[in-house]
Order: C-alpha cells, then sequence, then structure tokens
C-alpha cells in the first residue's frame, strides 16, 4: 500500500514479542515520533487504517516493543505482521531551512544557479547514512547527494530547490 494522504509512515511490524500481544516493530528512521508520550497508531489491514491504543511502549535502537490495548495473545498479535504503521501527518514537527522530510519534497521543481530549471524530484533514496534527490533530467535519473555542498536553499512555498552543481556534474 502506497502512504494514504494525510498520513506517514512510522514503521512496520516485524514479529510478536512475548507472551502477552507485544510485537516488535521496526522504525523508519526519517519518522520523528515521540514515541514515549504516543497514545495510539494507525495499522494498515488491508488498505484501511485501523486505530490502535498503545498499552505501553520500549525502545531500543531503530526497534520498539509495543503492546496495544486490544491485543493480548500472540495469535492476536500474529495478526498484525509485516503490517505498516501510520500516523497523522499533522502530528508530524514541521521542519525549516535545508533539512526535509523524504516524502515531502517529491514533485518540487530543481534549480541550478548557472543551468536553470534541471527537473523535478521523483523520489529521495537512501543508501546507508547517504541521502540522494533523484531528478529526472534529460529522460534520465541523475542523482544530487544531500549530504554535501549542493543544495543551496529549499523554498516550500514555492516547491522550488536551489542547487549549485559543478560543470559537468549531470553529465557523470
Amino acid at each position: 500500500m502506497n502512504t494514504p494522504a494525510g498520513y506517514y509512515k512510522v514503521g512496520y511490524i516485524l514479529r510478536t514479542h512475548g507472551l502477552k500481544g507485544e510485537v516488535t516493530v521496526a522504525l523508519e528512521g526519517d519518522a520523528p515520533v515521540h514515541w514515549q508520550k504516543l497514545k495510539g497508531l494507525f495499522v494498515d489491514l488491508n488498505g484501511q487504517l485501523i486505530p490502535h491504543r498503545i498499552e505501553r511502549i520500549s525502545l531500543k535502537g531503530l526497534r520498539a516493543f509495543v503492546k496495544f490495548s486490544q491485543v493480548s495473545t500472540p495469535q492476536d498479535a500474529s495478526l498484525l505482521l509485516q503490517r505498516s504503521l501510520y500516523l497523522p501527518l499533522s502530528e508530524r514537527p514541521k521542519r525549516s531551512g535545508l533539512d526535509f522530510y523524504d516524502d515531502e519534497i517529491t514533485g518540487f521543481a530543481v534549480r541550478d544557479k548557472t543551468s536553470g530549471l534541471l527537473g523535478s524530484v521523483i523520489r529521495v533514496d537512501r543508501t546507508g547514512p547517504s541521502r540522494q534527490i533523484i531528478i529526472l533530467y534529460n529522460h534520465q535519473e541523475k542523482m544530487i547527494p544531500v549530504n554535501g555542498p549542493f543544495i543551496t536553499s529549499i523554498n516550500r512555498r514555492s516547491k522550488t530547490i536551489q542547487v549549485e552543481l559543478p560543470d559537468g556534474f549531470l553529465e557523470i
């Protein structure tokens, strides 16, 4: 399922945990959540987002151990395996400046200081700790590293990203 409009993905359920219906959740690295204060999550069940109240939660790295109120046995928890978890976009903290969420800039126009309009962002890829903006330039996908000196500004109002690329960069 694609991310539903108005929501953002915060993780997915990997496996059951323990004998009281807890689940192990793999957390999305880009998903800002105050996990300890969270009261509930939306679980994707066959394309519908179903609210689940959280009884307790504990964190360990990029994993969370979650006990939902309405899930009390390993058998109940097994029905949630491999399901994605979501929160409303209205609960996601705003970012500013050059800091952005991967899904936030899809469709933004990318303009180079010298060359002008290069194309639009079609996605953001992650390779380990590195992120790259992927644009369609002359019918080819081109990567612009996020970590580095290339991105000079992001204007959320006009949905544009200003870059300064070295001569020949897009021919590589």
